[in-house]
């Protein structure tokens, strides 16, 4: 696959539209309008990665991984993995061209139709909800991302199993969801060579096969093959309005570049679609020099009811620890990262509902987890009921994975989750030393939490394992927790009294009423006003690609939606 970025000395002065970010919102806004014919510029802070340079082990990890404390920031700022560290809510998000695509978990799901009765909405998407629209936005993402199940003819690894039979025993819904992952190799619909899925199990660490559908697969070379230009290493540390124009002071983060870091461009048109916490911290920086914001900027952050736990050593193989750089030709498949889902939503109280997805663990962390899941399992872990004999088995096995590593004896026994739930979005983001910082004093301590807690311990009970808290959820942290889904800070609403955009994305010029900066829109996860209940790609997607419907409407652009057979295998191999 060719480069899609180009060097920064190819930057002009001024561009008819601006991107800002490139996952999922941006990287479909650069598409759509780009295919309505518009001059478009999109700026990842973030490295591009191909297929092949993701890390796989232990030494690479350590030198992709950021993070940003209170006190200080740590690592280089162009790190695939950014976390952010604070006292009751941590974070981690993708860094690099195609944002954090690079690093889910893939899964492709509508939240329930109830989501979008919740007042927070914004009138016009809660009636595009009832009337069908939004399945037409919805549509277009899951038909560009490839969003398909886990197909029948590959082989029905470990772990889904393991979660089919916890289902049954949970009396809960089990089924494959759409994920976005290829299954069969050939040219995709914006002309990009892709690999059929080898099941290594490492795509939250990047695929190296070029089998994971991230926007660098179809958004991102779509909006390349119509005309957009792609700069990488470049962070927007503000925007300011003047004389009918924006200007976008950019920081470079390409470590090489030295004395000559700092840019500034002008644009008709800026799209911020950064994130939750880059979209956030934008314009808190823009509103401290003088851009006129709502004050309801910052407010809402959700979590998305996320939660990791484990069934630890339990009495069946799980086989779900990746291949890491292990080959894979000859190795028992682990399947991509999630294949199956326990769908506990549909509940009469909505906030009750949630999902429960098997996971894989890369193997770029295998070093590290038998020393580190069994410690867990001693302080926190809740066992099934033991008798004398599966005791003995569960020490032999324990032992032997210390002894032989992380794809053998209780690792290899270990089934790990991902809950997607519901939270009360109550969480609040600030600057701090020019920094972003999330504060949700108790965030943690949320009854829907422990419910989630109490459902994968029902799980471990069914495959007669070791239940495992998420090792920072606990009194010594003070219920600490790590969300890889976070949403608002932007979110929209009726008005600039409860929010900080309108249902297009329109960014509202003041703290109060309907008016709007002329030219200024958020389109990503910011502006979602509530926890969705299910891993948030897909809606993040939808609500982008209404916005850049409804963007183009109002300027009278045509987007031309249908496949462009000039364009395919500009990008392939």
């Amino acid at each position: 696959m060719d480069r899609l970025s180009a060097p920064i000395e190819q930057i002009k002065k001024h561009y008819e539209i601006a991107v800002i970010g490139s996952g999922y919102g941006g990287a479909i806004a650069a598409s759509r309008l780009a295919r309505a014919g518009r001059e478009v510029a999109v700026f990842e802070r973030g490295r591009e990665l191909l297929p092949g340079e993701y890390p796989n082990d232990p030494v690479d990890m350590v030198g992709e991984v950021q993070v940003d404390c209170p006190e200080k920031h740590f690592g280089s700022r162009t790190a695939l993995f950014d976390f952010r560290l604070n006292e009751d809510m941590n974070v981690i998000v993708g860094c690099g061209l195609g944002g954090t695509s690079l690093i889910n978990a893939n899964v492709s799901l509508r939240p329930e139709s109830r989501i979008f009765d919740d007042s927070h909405w914004a009138v016009a998407v809660q009636e595009d909800a009832k009337n069908a629209m939004m399945d037409r936005f919805f549509g277009y993402a899951e038909e560009m991302l490839g969003a398909t199940p886990y197909p029948d003819q590959y082989p029905r690894v470990p772990k889904l199993l393991a979660l089919e039979k916890a289902a049954k025993f949970m009396k809960e819904s089990f089924y494959r969801p759409l994920i976005n992952v290829t299954f069969k190799e050939g040219v995709n619909n914006v002309g990009v060579l892709q690999h059929a899925c080898v099941s290594c199990g490492d795509c939250v660490t990047g695929c190296n096969y070029s089998a994971k559908n991230t926007v660098l697969m179809n958004y991102l070379p779509d909006a390349k093959n119509h005309g957009a230009e792609i700069f990488t290493e470049m962070s927007l540390h503000y925007l300011e309005r003047q004389e009918d124009q924006w200007r976008l002071h950019f920081v470079s983060t390409n470590s090489e570049i030295g004395i000559c870091d700092r840019y500034t461009i002008t644009a008709d048109l800026v799209i911020v679609a950064v994130g939750t916490l880059g979209s956030t911290e934008i314009l808190l920086r823009s509103r401290e020099k003088g851009l006129c914001l709502s004050e309801a900027l910052g407010r809402r952050f959700s979590g998305n009811g996320d939660m990791i736990g484990f069934t630890y050593n339990a009495d069946e193989v799980i086989n779900g620890v990746g291949f890491g750089s292990r080959k894979p030709q000859g190795r028992e498949p682990v399947g991509p990262c999630v294949t199956g889902i326990i769908d506990a939503r549909n509940k009469p109280d909505l906030d009750e509902g949630k999902v429960i997805e098997e996971a894989s663990l890369p193997g770029a962390f295998a070093l590290f987890l038998p020393k580190l899941l069994a410690a867990a399992a001693k302080l926190t872990g809740k066992e099934s009921d033991l008798g004398v004999w599966d005791r003995m088995k569960k020490t032999a096995r324990e032992i032997y994975s210390l002894l032989r590593g992380a794809h053998m004896g209780a690792m290899r026994n270990t089934q790990t989750y991902l809950v997607v739930a519901h939270d009360s979005s109550a969480g609040e983001m600030f600057l701090s030393d020019d920094r972003l910082r999330v504060s949700w004093p108790g965030g943690g301590k949320s009854a829907l939490l422990s419910q989630s807690s109490e459902r994968m311990s029902n799980a471990s009970e069914a495959l007669s394992g070791t239940y495992v808290k998420n090792p920072i959820w606990n009194q010594w942290t003070n219920q600490e927790l790590i969300s890889g889904h976070p949403l608002g800070g932007c979110i929209m609403a009726e008005d600039a009294k409860d929010g900080v955009v309108n249902h297009k994305g329109q960014v509202y010029s003041n703290t109060a009423g309907i008016s709007v900066h002329d030219g200024l829109y958020v389109m990503d996860a910011s502006i979602i006003p509530r926890s969705l209940g299910v891993n948030p790609l897909l809606t993040i997607s939808a609500l982008a690609e209404r916005s850049c419907h409804h963007l183009a409407l109002d300027h009278g652009w045509a987007i031309e939606y249908e496949r462009n057979p000039s364009r395919v295998g500009q990008n392939s191999n």
